[in-house]
């Protein structure tokens, strides 16, 4: 009840404001035909004068203000004839004011408006963020700030920022999540590959240790083990890390969705040459990103995205590589060319194909819209 007052209230002051101009144009405006009475009045003055001065003769002041009357009386009658219709002009514009504004309200607020709709709490807000993110995102901090300790908005909200590409800030939520809320798979694992995507893609030695305290509580989780096997490969343990993806395969249920990108690791890592897949950061690398400050790391992904991006338009085929290029340039705040780098690698792996359907996937996680253009 109190929503549709205010909605009353504004309605009236709005009304009022646009109501007062034609309610004084209907008091005091004066028809533009008022200007001939007064110019015919002042000729009368005028004749009147001359003739008094003798500048013109008796007769000729008479035939002159016979005339100017005629004019006059004709300006008057059709000054009367012109008021009563200004008058219902300005009555049906007073009328379209009333009626319009809250009629043109209702049907703009009817079709989207839940005034019934009752409050949600800051997690169900997060959960379900709808159309409006970057109002919920803003929201949340807002709230955050004012109660930093509040465990479950950091959890919910850590993840929202790393699909918006906001990666320092989704892993400082990911370590305020775990500050408060304790340690957890899904916690660990998340403030992992946070650190993964800000340093392109290379499995840091902070993001290792993040993984190894998930394996601690879940020795089966898939996700650490894909990652800690993925970090074994990029220092050139090629054999440890066959091995580990050789065991993840097998111990994996059937179907996993996991299950193509472990294999494509496995084929790769079953060659003699070269040591490292396209698109798979070298040792080198690795150890160059341990060294780096954020924005080191922030130059390093640039430079390597590209380089990938020369070697994506030689060999189009290596889906891991474009996987790697559109989270890096989520990382580095580059969406409209994720965009573009989607709509390329989906000309080569259709939607329809499991790489299609993997790379919709990621999409879908960094909310990268999959229409954009082919680069």
């Amino acid at each position: 009840m109190i929503f549709w007052i205010l909605i009353a209230v504004l309605t009236a002051v709005v009304t009022v404001v646009l109501l007062l101009p034609l309610l004084r144009s209907g008091r005091l405006a004066v028809p533009t035909e008022s200007h001939d009475v007064e110019v015919y009045r002042d000729q009368l003055d005028e004749v009147a004068r001359d003739a008094k001065a003798g500048l013109i003769g008796a007769d000729e002041a008479e035939l002159a203000r016979a005339e100017i009357a005629r004019r006059l009386i004709a300006a008057k009658a059709k000054e009367e004839r012109a008021a009563p219709a200004a008058r219902r002009r300005n009555r049906l514009a007073q009328s379209a004011v009333v009626l319009a504004i809250p009629a043109i309200g209702l049907c703009l607020y009817m079709p989207g408006g839940r005034p019934d709709l009752p409050a949600q709490p800051l997690a169900a807000r997060l959960a379900n963020p709808g159309n409006d993110i970057n109002i919920l995102i803003a929201k949340a901090e807002q709230h955050l700030a004012e109660n930093p300790n509040d465990a479950a908005g950091w959890e919910l909200l850590a993840p929202i920022y790393f699909r918006s590409g906001r990666m320092e800030d989704a892993a400082n939520a990911f370590r305020e999540a775990l500050r408060l809320s304790g340690p957890s798979p899904e916690r660990h694992d998340g403030y992992a590959e946070t650190l993964i995507a800000m340093a392109g893609g290379v499995v840091t030695e902070e993001a290792r240790e993040q993984l190894r305290r998930s394996l601690a509580l879940d020795a089966d989780n898939p996700r650490a083990r894909f990652y800690l096997a993925l970090s074994l490969e990029q220092e050139g343990k090629r054999d440890e890390a066959k091995a580990a993806f050789e065991t993840l395969a097998r111990q994996s249920p059937e179907g996993a969705p996991w299950l193509p990108l472990v294999d494509r690791h496995i084929a790769g890592l079953s060659k003699a040459a070269p040591s490292t897949t396209l698109g798979t950061p070298t040792a080198d690398d690795v150890a160059a990103a341990e060294q780096l400050d954020a924005e080191g790391r922030r130059q390093m992904i640039a430079g390597m995205v590209a380089s990938l991006e020369d070697k994506l338009k030689e060999n189009p085929d290596n889906f891991e590589g474009w996987m790697r290029i559109i989270r890096s340039h989520v990382v580095l705040d580059q969406r409209d060319k994720a965009a573009a780098a989607l709509g390329t690698a989906l000309k080569t792996f259709p939607p329809e194909s499991e790489n299609g359907r993997q790379l919709l996937a990621l999409a879908a996680e960094l909310a990268i819209p999959t229409g954009g253009k082919a680069q």
